[in-house]
C-alpha cells in the first residue's frame, strides 16, 4: 500500500515524504471532505504547519481538491485526471445541514463538452441540504 502511495505521489511530481504518505493514505480511506482541524486531530503528535503545507502541496499538484464551506477549506482526493494545472472536480460537492458532512456527489456533474475555445481551471459546484442517509433517518421517526 505504501508503494502504491509513493507512486502516486511520484506521478504527480510529489516527494513522496513521511507525513505526505500518512496524510494521503488518510485521506483515501475517507468518503468525505475533511478540515485541517479533523485531520490535525487524527494525527494527534503532528505538527499543524507540516498538514498544512502538505494539504497545500497536494493541492497545487492536484491530488486533492478543496471545497470551501462556511468560511472553512475541507479536503478531498481528487481523481487521476487531475494535474498541476486543472482540478476535475466538475461534480456536486454536497454539504448535509444534518450530519454536518460534506460528500462529493459524482453522479451529479457538470459536462465535459463545457469547455470551448477556453479553458476552465476550476469550478465551484456546491450545494446544502439533508443527505440520503440523514433524510431515511428523519422519515423513520
Amino acid at each position: 500500500m505504501e508503494k502504491d502511495i509513493e507512486q502516486k505521489l511520484i506521478d504527480k511530481h510529489t516527494k513522496p515524504t513521511s507525513m505526505r504518505i500518512l496524510v494521503y493514505d488518510y485521506l483515501s480511506s475517507q468518503n468525505v471532505a475533511l478540515s485541517l482541524s479533523e485531520i490535525e486531530n487524527y494525527f494527534d503528535k503532528a505538527d499543524r504547519i507540516t498538514i498544512y503545507r502538505t494539504l497545500k502541496t497536494f493541492e497545487e499538484k492536484g491530488i486533492i481538491h478543496s471545497i470551501q464551506e462556511n468560511n472553512t477549506s475541507k479536503y478531498i482526493l481528487c481523481h487521476d485526471g487531475c494535474d498541476e494545472k486543472t482540478h476535475k472536480d466538475w461534480h456536486l460537492h454536497f454539504y448535509c445541514r444534518i450530519c454536518k458532512q460534506t460528500t462529493c456527489k459524482e453522479d451529479i456533474s457538470l459536462p465535459d463538452d463545457l469547455k470551448a475555445n477556453f479553458r476552465i481551471d476550476e469550478v465551484r459546484f456546491f450545494a446544502k441540504g439533508i443527505c440520503e442517509n440523514c433524510l431515511e433517518e428523519e422519515e423513520l421517526q
